[in-house]
């Protein structure tokens, strides 16, 4: 499949020879380890998250909690965590956290760090300190936090001053970014007073914020939610650490799924089923209404694409599974009617404006597409030989490789930035070819 490879400059994909068939393990989902490891951090005892991913984000993550003082113990081998928590009470007098362009990690952080009792620097690469934190940050001075802003207003870098955070209320809104409403969530049972937080205007996103209840149930947190308008947790809890299980991640699979469905071929992943929470499993779903035959259980999902030139295109709102929505662009050119992904226009502020990257890419590789305030409207075409610009970002080098598997002389540019969330992509990329 590869023809050549560099993971400093370009990446060669050789299409395959015939359908996939094939059973995929991915890597573990990286909304849980963050989540898990900060909600085992926050808690009493000693925590082991099993079947955690590996990648530049958690790292970060873990790395910046070590800095906080709390003591994370890493087997990356055996894919394990093992984390002892301080009870909702942050050691460290003073730290200095770099996050890399991990949102996760700069969102989770700062609710941290406001619950310790010392002073605390938060920064990341250039590209973190475009990406906006102003909710987050307003909603934590609401609070009585004192949060300094060391560059552009609004981002980091940022010094956050602990020992002020008693909780109350705050209101956010709903249509930036959830991984606000997390943070603020994770923290909240470790507030003396609680927190309750009252979300303005549609929730985008919201199946992470389930996962954010869900992750903090586990851990043995009491909450409420009113819908996608309001969520109630007391304060003054002691979530316990135990051991963990991390499922497989549903934005990495989706790639596999999408490979299945451009050559008519079978992937099924274990691990990863009804019984998952991440919404990002819905492209399945969505890949089975534009004709690929989908099977699922508990714990396993299977997707079997149709004949070359049976898919059909699909308007569809991604509002709630937008990590997957260049997986879908990349699979739309080969469906014989257009598609339209809407409800995204969120997603400029990720890794790299996603929606005028993906329609930027499409085109140099002479593919008909429009970009929309809110995302983009694809055309069936055939992709022409070209090198794809992945903007460092991980899922615009997994998601244009696909193109790849199908036509001839696609080459990914950067294909290292894959680091991100999946280091090993590129090889079970290639498990496809076996």
């Amino acid at each position: 499949m590869l023809a050549s490879r560099s993971m400093t400059s370009a990446l060669s994909i050789v299409p395959l020879s015939r359908p996939v068939d094939a059973n995929v393990e991915v890597v573990g989902s990286k909304s849980y380890t963050n989540r898990a490891l900060i909600l085992a951090a926050f808690a009493q005892g000693e925590s082991t998250l099993s079947g955690a991913l590996f990648s530049d984000d958690t790292r970060y993550m873990a790395a910046s909690l070590q800095a906080l003082g709390v003591l994370v113990e890493a087997d990356e081998a055996q894919k394990t965590f093992r984390v002892c928590g301080v009870d909702g009470k942050v050691s460290a007098a003073n730290a200095r956290c770099f996050v890399g362009n991990a949102g996760t990690a700069a969102r989770f952080l700062p609710v941290l760090m406001a619950l310790g009792a010392g002073v605390y620097e938060l920064d990341g690469i250039a590209r973190m300190r475009e990406r906006p934190i102003s909710p987050l940050v307003d909603a934590l001075t609401s609070l009585g936090v004192h949060v300094e802003a060391l560059g552009q207003p609004g981002c980091v870098p940022l010094r956050i001053h602990g020992g002020s955070l008693q909780g109350g209320k705050v209101r956010l809104p709903g249509n930036l970014s959830s991984q606000y409403i997390s943070g603020l969530m994770m923290g909240a049972p470790h507030m003396r007073d609680g927190l309750t937080i009252d979300i303005d205007g549609e929730l985008v996103s919201r199946p992470y914020v389930a996962m954010t209840a869900q992750a903090m149930q586990d851990f043995g947190a009491t909450l409420t939610r009113e819908g996608d308008k309001r969520i109630v947790i007391p304060g003054g809890q002691h979530t316990r650490g135990h051991a963990y299980r991390v499922e497989p991640d549903a934005s990495a699979a989706s790639y596999f799924f999408g490979a299945a469905a451009i050559t008519g071929g079978r992937v099924r992943v274990e691990g990863l089923g009804t019984r998952s929470l991440q919404g990002d499993r819905k492209l399945a779903h969505i890949l089975a209404r534009m004709g690929c035959t989908l099977s699922e259980g508990e714990f396993f999902t299977e997707l079997t694409g149709p004949r070359p030139g049976q898919l059909t295109g699909i308007e569809v709102d991604m509002a709630d599974l937008s990590d997957v929505a260049q997986t879908l662009a990349v699979v739309a050119p080969f469906a014989n009617s257009p598609t339209r992904v809407t409800g995204i226009g969120f997603i400029r502020k990720k890794e790299t404006d996603r929606v005028a990257a993906v329609v930027h890419e499409l085109k140099n590789l002479g593919v008909q597409a429009v970009e929309e305030a809110d995302g983009y409207t694809i055309q069936p075409g055939t992709a022409q030989p070209g090198r794809v610009t992945t903007y460092d970002d991980h899922r615009m080098a997994m998601s244009f490789a696909l193109i790849g598997l199908v036509r001839p002389g696609i080459v990914i540019l950067d294909p290292g930035c894959t680091s991100k969330t999946f280091p090993t992509y590129f090889d079970v990329l290639e498990t496809l070819r076996k």
